[in-house]
């Protein structure tokens, strides 16, 4: 038997309090994300730094250097694609970049939003659950 994955099933699946809440997001997210809501704000962003400090497995961080001059990777767990870092929430660990692009733990998403503000230098973008559970 398959599991169901629809969105109706998977939108309302609970994760334990201590999960890493691996959510990947595809790569073709990103390119709309930077395509098609950043860009056509702020216009081309190749000579501007960002920093993913959810990364995973790279499957943002990777689309996000077609786009950027560098991208900073880094995570809390090794999933084998940028550093780790203590936590991304922690006082001490700050990278000197102009965007923030990430697809933060669902459960600590307010927190990353509040360090990114105080961080990134040009914006910063998240993709989270609403309140409804649905993905923005």
């Amino acid at each position: 038997m398959s599991q169901n994955v629809s969105t109706a099933v998977m939108q309302r699946r609970v994760e334990a309090h201590d999960s890493l809440d691996d959510f990947p997001t595809p790569p073709w997210a990103t390119r709309a994300l930077l395509k098609h809501v950043i860009m056509p704000v702020v216009g081309p962003v190749s000579n501007m730094t960002c920093w993913e400090p959810a990364c995973n497995r790279g499957h943002m961080a990777r689309p996000l250097a077609e786009f950027f001059r560098e991208v900073v990777a880094s995570d809390v767990h090794d999933y084998g694609c940028g550093y780790v870092i203590r936590d991304f929430l922690f006082p001490g660990e700050i990278r000197n970049v102009d965007w923030i692009i990430s697809n933060p733990p669902f459960r600590l998403a307010q927190q990353f939003i509040e360090r990114s503000s105080e961080i990134a230098r040009h914006g910063f973008a998240m993709i989270i659950r609403n309140r409804r559970g649905r993905l923005e």
